[in-house]
Parts: C-alpha cells; structure tokens; sequence
C-alpha cells in the first residue's frame, strides 16, 4: 500500500509539474509574440529611415557642392 501512496505523491507531483511548465510556456510564447512585434516595428522603422535618408541624399548635389568660404568673405 505504501509503495501506492508513493505512487499517487509522484504522479501528483508531476501533474503539478507539468501545469508549472504549461504556464511558464504560454508566458514565454506571450514574450516571444511581443518580442517579434517589436523587432518588425525597429524593422519597418528602419527600413522608413532608411529611405528618407536615400531621398535626401538623392537630393544633394552629384559634385558636392561648393565649399562654404571661410570669414564670410566673397
């Protein structure tokens, strides 16, 4: 009878086991869904700053420019 008891006590103990790690799990794949929601906003933010970036080099000057004269002097 004893070794039933025994039984019964690990059984029980890994049914509370198992329910820890069900809820741990859902935990982790709740982190894991805001994680990856975030890291395709960082994406897609950057992929937005990246093409202001390119138009506004679009828009400089293909020989650079003339350089700004120094004391203001023409």
């Amino acid at each position: 009878m004893a070794k039933l008891e025994d039984l019964a006590e690990r059984v029980e103990r890994l049914v509370l086991r198992h329910q820890e790690l069900k809820r741990t799990s859902a935990l982790m794949e709740q982190q894991l869904a805001a994680v990856s929601a975030e890291r395709d906003s960082l994406r897609s933010r950057l992929a937005a700053a990246r093409s202001r970036i390119d138009a506004l080099l679009e828009r400089l000057p293909a020989d650079g420019g003339t350089p700004a004269r120094k004391g203001g002097t023409p």
